[in-house]
Formats: structure tokens, C-alpha cells, sequence
């Protein structure tokens, strides 16, 4: 219970940043046993630690990212790079597996994407180095909202995301539009 102060703490501080650059905020709601650490980047709106499930060697990660009114690259490349981010072990296409639903959650569109496989994305942004991370699972959101996108991105271990899938909706459901 002392861990949502914290959370509301660290969302109430990403608002006001998009309030003072004309932005308009999105509001969540994150489950207590997700810890926040501090966000890596300016356009990361906040991050939390998912924590593994018995028997998995590290946690998962949630990152909520904002690039702008009109940053991001959009709903459909954002997903279309998350699934090419995971590889299949028989060498199959990841965009045959994954699932995809599009929802609406208090008024925004919400598109969803999950596909387990090998984690390979870049370590960073631009970075030579890639993950190799395999029996991993990603499960990623695009939020369209009248301020511009929100892009929400949680993997690690495939046991660990499948125990927080529950989490993950909630957080999703509880997603609102301050604007």
C-alpha cells in the first residue's frame, strides 16, 4: 500500500511535464506490486519493475513512452518493430503468432500486440549490441489520444508476463485522458 503514493507521485510529475510543453497528460493506475524506477530518457513517461515469477532468472519491465503530439511513427510501425523485436525458434514469422486486438478504454483507441519468442531488440537505441533473450514475451499497447500517442511496452520472461497478465489489463482498463 505505501508503493501507490510513490506511483501516483511519479505519474503526477510526468503530467505536469507535458502540461508545461502543451502536452496533455494520460493518467494510469499502476498494480502495487509494480515498483517505478526512474524513467531512462525524457520520453519515457514512467517505468516500472515487474517482478519475475517463482523459478524465472530476472523480472519484467513496463516502460510507457511519449515522443510528442505527433512522434512515435504510429500505431501499426510501432507494433509492426515490437514483433520484429521477438524471433521464433523454428524460424517461423513472429507476425503469424503474435495477437493483436484494438479496444477502446475510456474513450481511446487502444491497439494491443503479444508474441513470446526470442527477445532481440536493441540493448538502446541506436546500439550495436541486441538482446538474446529467448522464452521471453512481450505484450505492448498503443494509446491514441487527442495529445498524441502513448506507447506501452512490458517484457521479460515469458512466466513472468503471463503472471502479470491480469496486472496488465488493469492497468490498461485504467488508463484516462486529462485533457
Amino acid at each position: 500500500m505505501v508503493v501507490m503514493p510513490t506511483i501516483v507521485l511519479t505519474v503526477l510529475a510526468a503530467a505536469a511535464a507535458f502540461q508545461a510543453t502543451g502536452s496533455h497528460p494520460l493518467t494510469f493506475t499502476a498494480p502495487a506490486s509494480w515498483q517505478t524506477r526512474p524513467a531512462a530518457s525524457s520520453m519515457r513517461v514512467a517505468e516500472f519493475v515487474v517482478p519475475r515469477a517463482a523459478g524465472d532468472p530476472q523480472d519484467a519491465e513496463l516502460i510507457v513512452y511519449f515522443f510528442g503530439a505527433s512522434g512515435g511513427g504510429g500505431a501499426e510501425a510501432n507494433i509492426d518493430r515490437w514483433i520484429g523485436q521477438m524471433q521464433q525458434p523454428d524460424g517461423s514469422a513472429s507476425k503469424d503468432k503474435a495477437r493483436r486486438e484494438t479496444q477502446t478504454v475510456n474513450g481511446l483507441k487502444v491497439t494491443t500486440v503479444d508474441v513470446s519468442g526470442t527477445y532481440v531488440a536493441e540493448m538502446r537505441p541506436g546500439a550495436a549490441e541486441h538482446h538474446n533473450s529467448p522464452g521471453f514475451r512481450l505484450r505492448a499497447a498503443v494509446v491514441e489520444t487527442p495529445g498524441g500517442a502513448y506507447y506501452i511496452k512490458m517484457t521479460g520472461p515469458a512466466k513472468t508476463v503471463a503472471a502479470a497478465d491480469a496486472d496488465f489489463k488493469k492497468f490498461l482498463a485504467s488508463l484516462r485522458f486529462q485533457g
